[in-house]
């Protein structure tokens, strides 16, 4: 068994958090006890993982693309993260080729 008693208490911020593995690390975040802000686009799906899972109760969300400098700064600077787990990205390959500025 992991032992993730270093999140207890820790403040950590998500990137990508409405996606599949956003959504589940959320999960194991607020189990391991840690504070979880989560910053990405809404689920890209209806019904999603997100939705389904209630985590949305759990964390404080923020709904925004990554992208977007100003809004994503006065997340940091409103909810000052301890660790940050990037995850949000382009989902399709072929799409981030065609236009890596994009994503």
């Amino acid at each position: 068994m992991v032992d993730l008693s270093f999140f207890k208490n820790k403040k950590v911020l998500v990137t990508g958090h409405t996606g599949f593995k956003g959504t589940w690390l959320c999960h194991l975040l607020v189990l391991a006890g840690a504070e979880v802000t989560g910053y990405a686009l809404a689920p890209p799906t209806a019904p999603s993982a997100f939705e389904l899972s209630g985590i949305e109760q759990e964390i404080t969300s923020g709904i925004g693309d990554i992208r977007d400098l100003k809004l994503l700064s006065s997340i940091f600077e409103k909810y000052k993260p301890e660790i940050v787990f990037h995850l949000a990205a382009q989902p399709i390959v072929r799409d981030s080729y065609k236009n890596p500025h994009y994503t």
